[in-house]
């Protein structure tokens, strides 16, 4: 179990094991040195957002096999970078959220409120 906390201020839960996600594709949403894209929300794919990301330039559906990417499906739980997550938010289309899988740090971008606006169930 991580000693990282969520947004709720308990412990971290992971997001998804299927497909594998994580900036260190450990299955949460832990950040570190090196993950200059924060990645710590951990989110529900839906068609619109992946259609706002292509179109913002972050292709999420199309297969990249060579960095063990398998593009991403409604429905998926993905960890998705904050700034996106906040930009998705502005234009009307964030993805819904997992709060128990949503790294506390994610809260130096963005509100619980607005994050709370998109939860979902936590259960993986």
């Amino acid at each position: 179990m991580s000693r990282a906390s969520n947004v709720l201020g308990q412990p971290l839960q992971p997001c998804s094991f299927d497909p594998l996600t994580g900036f260190y594709r450990d299955g949460c949403c832990h950040t570190g040195p090196g993950d200059h894209g924060l990645h710590t929300v951990c989110t529900v794919m839906n068609e619109e957002f992946l259609e706002f990301s292509q179109a913002a330039g972050n292709d999420l559906s199309t297969p990249v096999p060579e960095y063990g990417f398998p593009g991403l499906k409604p429905g998926d739980r993905w960890c998705l970078c904050v700034t996106r997550w906040s930009e998705a938010f502005e234009a009307g289309c964030a993805p819904q959220v997992v709060l128990a899988s949503t790294h506390i740090s994610a809260l130096e971008f963005v509100s619980l409120e607005d994050l709370q606006r998109y939860a979902v169930d936590s259960a993986v």
